[in-house]
């Protein structure tokens, strides 16, 4: 049975009208117990992540100036969200899920973030919303301490995952994979190992054949013997920021392709959330609880 890892501080405040929806963290939560996806035991607190893990991914300099808020005003304007010893323990928390999600991964074949797939994030600044980089982190532990050998990166948020790809551009044992919508946010993109740069407008039928023809050939090239999954809902045709066109069905489907390659192929895989900014928080949260609820019928 999977683990979420969840925390009260996964959600703070933030100033009204912020469009960053933080809410959704403990509604998703809330919505998996009432309808009966998962129970209270199910979930855990990961904790806090070490700054030794950390450090291994991101500058000194760079996390001195996030735990003491240092940031510059131009660096708060582009990570977008504003600095307090808050968002410092959302961070470390939230970066501490996948983290200990890709730890229960290698127990139980899957563990589940219910925050994270900070993806912006690069080694020496945070951008759109990122602070820390969760999978990077989490990747790079894995490897540190010997529990993975060669790593791959699912990204299929709407925005390309710049800050992986960036902190993994020289580093082998992890293959990063985005597909993503082009002509959309980040402007200036990074070099995955594999990008995919999604038409806008997409709908389900052309996403989606296009993800089963790509994903199950990469997994014979790349041999993971690790999987993080970055399962961003702002593909939605209702999200303000994706311009893609992907129904909630759609977006279910991707999920099920996604995951249930993981399983068949027995691959321990880590999800972590990604972005989602449709104009209704309950479409955000409905197209989150089908992730989590693909994964508790297959696992």
């Amino acid at each position: 049975m999977p683990c979420l890892a969840t925390s009260d501080r996964y959600t703070l405040t933030l100033p009204a009208g912020h469009r960053f929806p933080i809410a959704k963290y403990q509604l998703i939560k809330e919505q998996l117990l009432w309808q009966g996806i998962a129970s209270e035991t199910d979930f855990y607190d990961p904790g806090l992540c070490a700054e030794a893990d950390i450090l291994r991914v991101h500058t000194p300099e760079y996390w001195y100036k996030v735990r003491e808020q240092q940031l510059s005003a131009a660096e708060v304007r582009r990570l977008g969200l504003p600095q307090s010893p808050q968002l410092v323990l959302r961070s470390l928390s939230s970066s501490a899920g996948t983290l200990q999600s890709a730890r229960r991964a290698l127990q139980d074949g899957i563990g589940l973030n219910l925050a994270g797939g900070t993806h912006h994030a690069f080694a020496d600044r945070g951008e759109g919303f990122c602070v820390l980089n969760d999978q990077a982190i989490a990747a790079a532990h894995l490897l540190a301490n010997g529990l993975a050998r060669q790593i791959l990166i699912v990204d299929l948020d709407v925005h390309q995952g710049d800050g992986t790809a960036a902190i993994f551009q020289q580093e082998p044992r992890v293959f990063t994979f985005s597909m993503h919508a082009g002509a959309n946010y980040p402007l200036r993109k990074e070099k995955s190992d594999l990008d995919l740069e999604l038409a806008l407008g997409m709908d389900d039928a052309t996403y989606l054949a296009l993800l089963t023809d790509t994903l199950p050939a990469l997994l014979t090239r790349v041999q993971p013997d690790f999987i993080f999954y970055q399962a961003g809902v702002d593909v939605l045709a209702t999200d303000k920021l994706g311009k893609l066109a992907l129904s909630p069905v759609g977006c279910r489907q991707r999920d099920e392709f996604v995951l249930g390659l993981c399983k068949d192929r027995q691959v321990p895989v880590a999800v972590s959330m990604g972005g989602g900014y449709s104009e209704r928080l309950a479409d955000i949260v409905d197209a989150h609880c089908n992730t989590f609820r693909v994964a508790f019928s297959l696992w």
